[in-house]
């Protein structure tokens, strides 16, 4: 049955605007996004079909441009509208925390972490570099390793903190691998650089693990800072 058949306050779209977007399933959404079906599917269908595939709209939304359009009824058209969606979700949220205080909302910062770096097949050391009232002045990739470890140099970081005047810093690493608790060497560097950092008078107020899939973990909320 196609969605134009559907009861109105049943239509994801009609459902959206009656009730909020989080009245709405993930399929739902996604139908909307999607627009059409396909031939027997319709959009709603076919959005439950690709969650089926991927098994979590994480991965539907960060998975490569030829599993993507292998997908009956997708293609790089579609492919392209779905990253652009997603890259201005990225740059929305960074506005939002570069306006804003950055921990008067640790559930945002999550949040973009998770759509800057959850993705990446590599593994990428970020720092949030942070005003004196904790707003982020700019964000920065600074050391990239492979998909197991990368080398984090606590001179460097001096340096850049230095640089942009930073009165406080959040750090942020992902693991491509999928694992969430951080390691012994991942406890070690936070240590060293929290140390570091604290001989110009910076303070480290978290360090955040990325997953490829999940909730980033949060040091601080471990108490391991």
């Amino acid at each position: 049955m196609a969605i134009t058949d559907w009861p109105t306050d049943e239509r994801p779209r009609e459902k959206l605007l009656a009730r909020g977007t989080q009245a709405l399933t993930d399929a739902e959404l996604l139908a909307i996004f999607l627009r059409v079906g396909t031939k027997g599917q319709s959009a709603v269908d076919l959005a439950r079909t690709l969650l089926n595939h991927f098994g979590t709209l994480n991965r539907l939304c960060n998975a490569p441009a030829n599993e993507f359009s292998s997908i009956h009824g997708m293609g790089l058209a579609k492919y392209a509208q779905l990253q652009a969606v997603m890259e201005l979700a990225r740059r929305a949220l960074t506005e939002r925390l570069t306006e804003g205080i950055l921990f008067d909302s640790p559930t945002e910062v999550k949040d973009w972490l998770q759509l800057r770096m959850a993705h990446l097949p590599h593994e990428t050391f970020c720092i949030l570099l942070l005003d004196a009232r904790h707003r982020l002045i700019e964000a920065v990739d600074l050391f990239r390793g492979t998909l197991n470890q990368t080398s984090v140099y606590p001179r460097e970081v001096v340096k850049l903190v230095l640089r942009h005047n930073a009165a406080a810093v959040v750090l942020a690493h992902n693991h491509p691998s999928g694992v969430r608790e951080p390691s012994s060497s991942d406890e070690f560097i936070t240590h060293d650089l929290c140390n570091a950092l604290a001989l110009v008078d910076v303070k480290v107020l978290d360090h955040f693990i990325v997953p490829a899939h999940g909730e980033p973990l949060s040091f601080a909320e471990r108490g391991l800072l």
